[in-house]
């Protein structure tokens, strides 16, 4: 990389940096030398010492150790660092050893030095374990040293983005030394700006430019502190940044560090919505939420992930009452507590204990509250869990639903939004299915009901309660291994609040039983979302952290679809949000299932569920089958 316009004073700061650069490389090449010389030596004490010790003319050794420094150049053994020694060094080393002992012997035969083929063959193995052992040793040793509190090392810093942002971090890392976090160098892709210096310290080059920099200035995290920059942009540059190996963390939104502060606690880890590679869906919910404004709103499982979430949004529309109603008291606690806080007295809020399966308990809070919308968020969602508990997911998910959704009908609730998933479509599962009898339910009272019934239907919700995103991070933090369960699952994903403001979108469009759909942008394999997040974590996949595949659950396929094939697709005035077409279904055979059904959850007669189910469900299909064919 060049630099221009620099000055003699900057000049000497970058002569600096990569002076040190050069000194490690100098160490490196230097105990890489001492390793062949050992390995030399002991090769020939070992294969010639029992018969007849071999001379050893210098000029032998000195052709080794040149052929051996410059393959090992060449296969870039010198541009890594040794604390990130790992696979992918360990097989440049292999690779330029051998190609160094057999360059050696063909020149040795050329001149008349001989040794004998097994002398070669020892000697590459040692030499190999010399030079690979001194990386690991140094590694294993450092981190040794940190974890045990003997080495308290600052980490050395890069700071993305030359404006305004970058220049808070950079005084805020300085104001603070005990963070132990010193910037040593910024990046910007203003080519003006390259050579200049922010509070001392120096621009050194662009985003491209950052795995060069990490390597010459010995770089232990990147911090991209550029406020406002779009999805697009922010993927690219995490993309470039991650392949450092470096820990990656990025500032606030401009929003949250409006006042001119960057706090260093808000200084957050990614997350994986920052790869999502696309822009959040955004709705105009001051458009579409009239029918929240003055309203009785009650959600069902108002305290979990989306409950809690769509009592924070339908909040701050000033409904006439918000009915918080769940069956866990301490999530409804916590979002209670939450609204207080930030409303107090302005928000006629009221928190409800009691189980959606409790027809009488219902009743009665439907005959006293009257609600105008019902938002239908209560359910159990966990698949494998479910396999094996499945009268406990019929009893929740279908006959929960179905006492909620025909109490809105006999009491004349204006609107009600059943939350649906992606795991309805074509059902592998018994939760699964349970969610699309839930559908139908409401497909069925809507045919007859004044009530506007829809169902919103969306994959997997970055950062839920219980999701796959909070246990990848979990077992990162504890060391791994990180499980997968199958190398080839793909999954949609969406935040919690482009969720919710397509629920609460939805509600605003009810009629006819529908079936909202997101276009959720592309499916994200779920083994590179793990290697994401190991990479922006600071550590390298399968050296570091482990990925372990552990086979796919009971209940799971390999890909979720969000319609079947069945429904049509129409548009909405939003460009993200699709209408799919509600199927036809026979009412009087549906009705009959679920009559059998409730005798057979209510004698837990559990053998004789998955029959019934499939029945009643004739898209649900065995996961094998729809992994069949996936990979067809």
């Amino acid at each position: 990389m060049r630099f221009r316009n620099i000055t003699p004073k900057k000049a000497s700061v970058l002569e600096n940096i990569l002076s040190k650069y050069k000194m490690r490389q100098l160490i490196l090449i230097g105990t890489d030398i001492a390793s062949i010389i050992l390995a030399f030596m002991t090769s020939n004490w070992i294969i010639y010492s029992q018969y007849k010790l071999q001379h050893i003319d210098i000029s032998a050794i000195l052709i080794y150790i040149a052929i051996s420094i410059v393959t090992l150049y060449l296969g870039r053994c010198y541009s890594s660092l040794w604390r990130y020694a790992g696979e992918e060094e360990l097989i440049a080393i292999v690779v330029a050893c051998t190609l160094s002992i057999i360059i050696t012997s063909l020149i040795h035969l050329l001149i008349g030095i001989k040794f004998s083929i097994t002398f070669y063959m020892l000697n590459l193995i040692l030499t190999t374990l010399l030079i690979g052992g001194t990386r690991l040793v140094y590694r294993t040793g450092r981190r040794f040293l940190i974890r045990s509190g003997l080495k308290e090392k600052s980490s050395k810093v890069l700071i993305v983005g030359a404006g305004s942002a970058g220049d808070m971090v950079i005084q805020e890392l300085k104001n603070n030394p005990k963070l132990l976090k010193k910037p040593v160098g910024i990046i910007d892709d203003d080519i003006n700006k390259k050579g200049r210096r922010i509070h001392n310290i120096p621009i050194l080059g662009m985003v491209k430019d950052v795995d060069i920099l990490v390597d010459k200035c010995d770089i232990d995290e990147i911090i991209i502190a550029i406020a406002n920059i779009s999805k697009k942009d922010k993927k690219n540059i995490i993309k470039i940044c991650k392949e450092t190996k470096c820990k990656l963390r990025i500032i606030p939104g401009v929003y949250e560090i409006i006042d001119g502060k960057v706090d260093i606690k808000k200084i957050r880890d990614f997350q994986i919505e920052d790869l999502l590679g696309r822009e959040a869906i955004k709705v105009n919910l001051n458009e579409v939420s009239e029918y929240l404004k003055n309203n009785v709103v009650l959600v069902t499982g108002g305290g979990g992930s989306i409950g809690s979430e769509l009592c924070r949004q339908i909040a701050a529309f000033n409904p006439k009452q918000l009915i918080i109603l769940d069956n866990y008291e301490n999530n409804a606690y916590s979002i209670q507590q939450e609204l207080i806080r930030k409303y107090g007295n302005e928000l006629n809020l009221r928190t409800i204990i009691a189980s959606i399966r409790e027809e009488k308990r219902m009743n009665k809070i439907f005959n006293k509250y009257k609600p105008d919308v019902v938002f239908h968020a209560a359910a159990h969602k966990h698949v494998p869990l479910m396999e094996k508990n499945p009268s406990e997911a019929i009893k929740n998910n279908i006959f929960g639903t179905k006492n909620i959704a025909t109490l809105a009908d006999k009491y004349k609730v204006k609107r009600f939004v059943l939350i649906s998933t992606d795991k309805a479509v074509n059902p592998t599962s018994i939760m699964g299915a349970t969610k699309r009898v839930a559908e139908m339910i409401i497909q069925a009272l809507n045919e007859k009901s004044e009530t506007e019934f829809v169902a919103v239907r969306f994959g997997n919700v970055l950062g839920s309660n219980g999701s796959l995103i909070p246990l990848i991070k979990k077992q990162i933090e504890e060391g791994g291994p990180v499980t997968i369960t199958h190398p080839e699952i793909i999954r949609y994903f969406m935040t919690i609040p482009e969720a919710v403001q397509l629920v609460i979108q939805a509600g605003s469009m009810a009629k006819e039983g529908e079936i909202f759909v997101l276009d959720m942008g592309d499916p994200i394999k779920i083994v590179d979302l793990a290697d994401n997040l190991i990479r922006l974590s600071g550590f390298e996949p399968n050296v570091d952290i482990d990925i372990k595949f552990t086979g796919l659950r009971p209940g799971e396929k390999l890909y979720e679809e969000l319609l079947m094939s069945e429904e049509g697709l129409t548009d909405t005035g939003h460009k993200k949000i699709f209408i799919g077409k509600p199927v036809d279904f026979n009412i009087e055979r549906y009705k009959k299932h679920l009559e059998v059904l409730r005798a057979i959850v209510d004698k837990e007669e559990v053998e004789l569920i998955d029959s019934i189910m499939r029945e009643l469900v004739t898209t649900y299909i065995r996961p094998e089958e729809a992994n069949d064919k996936a990979n067809a």
